[in-house]
């Protein structure tokens, strides 16, 4: 049986829970639409403090989710995996349990429409009390909490997160949280009860209280180790991430709130917190990956999906939400900024086989590779990408779809060429998402239909699948293309390749490959019950409700994957593009030679077998 306290009544509400803010949000209605008047103003403020502290927590998540700004300053190493993010998912349960506290409190101060905006004695009378009775209390309870029982039964729910971030400050039982609106209620109820009290003590105490909190969870070093060496005694005023970081690694020390000064007092405090933050300050926490993944964004909406917007949105695999397009300007804009301004930024990162592997992303979009005074710039993005990592230590990197484009870059074969001392390996990872695509086939079929046949992946497919006595329809508008990959075929199953024009030559074939975009019109000759197997960026809509659509190539990372927090884009949890498995599998394997330009077919099956050997599944059999 669970201990008294120790779950959210709530718990199994979901999405629903938010409905317990009914009451306040009908009395604010009730208030001001049919009565006229303005006596339940408190009602008001509580929803607005919650927005705001909501806010507050979710503005330091970004933060801390910038790595490409942070990644120098982080304290933990470690990713945030998604058993944490699940585990936080309903980090604001205090918010709505302070609510109700908060509203008791309220009618017992006959409610706050009569407090004045501002009073700068109640300020200073807050703040006395803060660190009279806020400071000691909380470090006296928060010892408690490490003994025995309670952490037994409570606190060490707080503790099992492994990376800390703002939402963690959040993550606690109902009996901490009780705890903390004692400890953050003395000061505001204290200055009110003398007279003192003022809606600005009100909101600036309770945003800022939240403030601290978060960026003591916030796993980033703010401070420069310099302030503190200027004015030592600063030190003991106020605490730094490093130093609430060291309390969740070594739970034994470093107890306070915000002010050391008790740890100091208490004998508590860690000796290593100065040494460490200054360390971390001066960025030597910075680590080199050994694999890196540049991906980019497909349109203005999908690149909302990262860690650094919503952590939650970003554990999921990515679909339109309406609320998105509330978001739609401040993204256009961002796009615009990065556009006349931009520079390859990291993503995210995990860890496997004990060694780092980082996502990078050129600030493009879809539509911009596919304009044609956009090329140049993008190469020299993606050179400059290539050219860091060769420089930092960097063993393999792949290119993500657009990235490798035959038109842009020839499939990266132009920065191989131009720079033929690279210790880096340039890998497009293509070999793997063909490996990938022709095992989804099933062993029965005798014939198929294939679009975007001369591509990259095309080619490879249709000389693969030929040699195995498939009768490959290669549509294609070039004669001279489809002879120059027919000629690349054994002599003796050349006649299993077939030059075709239209659509309509495939009306009788279940079973399509599509390498280009499929329009409504141009499905509809594919026959009832088609599979469409599919390479081609973006994936082509489902029009047809009588056919199936698999999805792009894709395959699950090995088990022992750590700190993978993020979706790749419409990918379950754990699945990556096979383009981005095949940068894994050449790192893993070692190999030295670059990967790019067109697929070696003799290799294909050498992937394949690399692949599976280092446990790297497809998801359509895991």
């Amino acid at each position: 049986m669970a201990s008294l306290l120790s779950s959210w009544p709530w718990e199994s509400f979901g999405v629903y829970k938010y409905v317990l803010y009914g009451p306040l949000i009908g009395k604010v209605i009730y208030s001001n639409a049919w009565l006229g008047i303005n006596q339940d103003s408190w009602c008001l403020h509580l929803l607005i403090l919650f927005a705001l502290r909501a806010l507050v927590h979710q503005l330091w998540s970004s933060f801390s989710n910038m790595l490409f700004l942070t990644r120098r300053r982080r304290i933990i190493k470690t990713g945030i995996d998604f058993a944490q993010i699940d585990r936080e998912w309903d980090w604001d349960n205090f918010l709505i349990l302070q609510a109700f506290v908060g509203a008791m409190a309220c009618y017992v101060l006959q409610g706050l429409g009569d407090l004045p905006k501002w009073n700068l004695l109640g300020c200073l009378i807050a703040l006395l009390l803060h660190v009279v009775v806020s400071e000691p209390l909380f470090y006296l309870t928060h010892r408690l909490f490490h003994k025995g029982y309670l952490f037994e039964n409570y606190h060490s729910l707080h503790h099992s997160t492994v990376v800390p971030q703002s939402f963690t400050a959040g993550f606690a039982t109902p009996l901490e949280h009780l705890v903390m609106c004692l400890v953050m209620g003395v000061p505001i109820l204290g200055a009110c009860l003398m007279g003192y009290g003022s809606l600005g003590l009100i909101y600036g105490y309770m945003l800022f209280f939240d403030f601290l909190r978060c960026m003591g969870h916030c796993n980033v070093e703010v401070f420069s180790h310099g302030m503190f060496e200027a004015i030592p005694f600063l030190r003991y005023l106020i605490y730094t991430p490093t130093y609430h970081i060291l309390h969740h690694t070594e739970k034994d020390s470093n107890f306070c709130l915000f002010m050391p000064l008790f740890d100091l007092l208490g004998g508590t405090l860690n000796k290593k917190s100065w040494d460490l933050q200054k360390e971390i300050s001066q960025g030597k926490n910075d680590e080199a990956p050994d694999f890196v993944f540049l991906a980019h964004a497909v349109d203005v909406i999908s690149s909302l999906h990262v860690p650094f917007v919503f952590r939650t949105f970003a554990s999921l695999p990515y679909s339109f939400r309406p609320f998105f397009l509330t978001l739609w300007p401040g993204a256009f804009f961002v796009m615009l900024a990065m556009w006349a301004c931009s520079k390859t930024f990291l993503l995210s990162f995990y860890n496997l086989r004990g060694k780092l592997h980082q996502t990078w992303a050129v600030p493009r979009y879809g539509f911009q590779y596919f304009l044609p005074f956009t090329k140049d710039g993008i190469n020299d993005l993606i050179e400059l990408a290539i050219l860091r990592a060769d420089k930092i230590g960097v063993k393999v990197i792949s290119l993500a779809a657009l990235n490798k484009n035959e038109a842009l870059n020839g499939g990266g074969t132009l920065f191989v060429d131009k720079h033929p001392n690279l210790r880096v390996r340039v890998v497009h990872g293509n070999t793997l998402t063909a490996a990938v695509i022709l095992h989804e086939i099933p062993k029965d079929v005798k014939q198929l239909f294939l679009t975007g046949a001369t591509s990259k992946l095309g080619r490879a497919i249709a000389l693969y699948l030929c040699r195995n006595d498939i009768r490959v329809l290669m549509l294609t508008p070039s004669t001279e293309r489809f002879q120059k990959i027919q000629k690349e075929a054994p002599p003796e199953h050349r006649h299993n390749l077939v030059h075709v024009t239209k659509y309509q030559a495939a009306q009788n074939c279940k079973t399509w490959i599509v390498g280009k975009w499929l329009s409504p019109r141009e499905q509809r000759w594919a026959p009832p019950g088609t599979h469409f197997h599919q390479f081609v960026v973006p994936p082509i809509i489902s029009f047809r409700s009588d056919c199936t659509y698999g999805k792009l190539a894709a395959m699950r990372l090995p088990n022992d994957v750590q700190g993978l927090g993020m979706c790749e884009y419409t990918m379950e949890r754990g699945v990556v593009h096979a383009c981005h498995a095949g940068g894994v599998v050449h790192f893993l394997e070692g190999w030295k030679h670059h990967e790019v330009g067109a697929i070696d077919v003799e290799r294909i099956d050498v992937v394949w077998e690399a692949a599976k050997k280092h446990g790297l599944t497809p998801v359509s059999s895991s």
